[in-house]
């Protein structure tokens, strides 16, 4: 249980410095290119970086994926951290080594985009798609959720790669 735990933890804190570390470097990178104050990017859409398809856009997304539940204001904080320690709680009562990896992953990139709430008002995004077609804004954060839930529904239709945690 004890490596369990130490695979869990380094994931999960691995992950929200990764990704605190970029959001960081796009904020002071937008400073620096507007001279605005921090205070004053909060409200703005502000591109960083442009291509054809990509460009570095920063933005502060009050709600989820697409904008959406921006209306819980406040409560959506709240209720994702609710959220994250059940997912948490559940993970550890497993007591299986496969389910560590990519529930540390997650749990450090939902933990990110919660922190960016209470330290921005919002979740610090940056890469908008736009090839083709406008897709959304999102970070490396919400690539890694992505990821860590594919990994999981992996281990679930596989339970073959997934053995119950030997070490007591």
């Amino acid at each position: 249980m004890v490596k369990s735990l130490l695979v869990l933890i380094l994931a999960l804190v691995g992950i929200f410095i990764a990704d605190q570390a970029i959001k960081e470097y796009m904020i002071l990178k937008a400073i620096d290119i507007y001279a605005l104050p921090q205070e004053a990017l909060y409200p703005r859409a502000l591109d960083i970086y442009e291509t054809t398809c990509i460009n570095l856009r920063l933005v502060f997304n009050q709600g989820v994926a697409f904008s959406m539940l921006s209306f819980l204001d406040e409560y959506l904080k709240w209720l994702q951290l609710l959220l994250i320690s059940g997912v948490l709680a559940y993970v550890i009562s497993l007591k299986k080594l496969c389910y560590m990896l990519p529930s540390g992953i997650l749990i450090g990139a939902g933990l990110s985009n919660i922190y960016d709430r209470f330290i921005h008002g919002g979740v610090v995004d940056y890469i908008f798609w736009h090839c083709g077609f406008d897709f959304a804004i999102f970070n490396f954060a919400d690539v890694m959720i992505d990821f860590a839930v594919a990994w999981l529904l992996f281990l679930n239709l596989k339970p073959r790669f997934c053995k119950a945690d030997k070490e007591k």
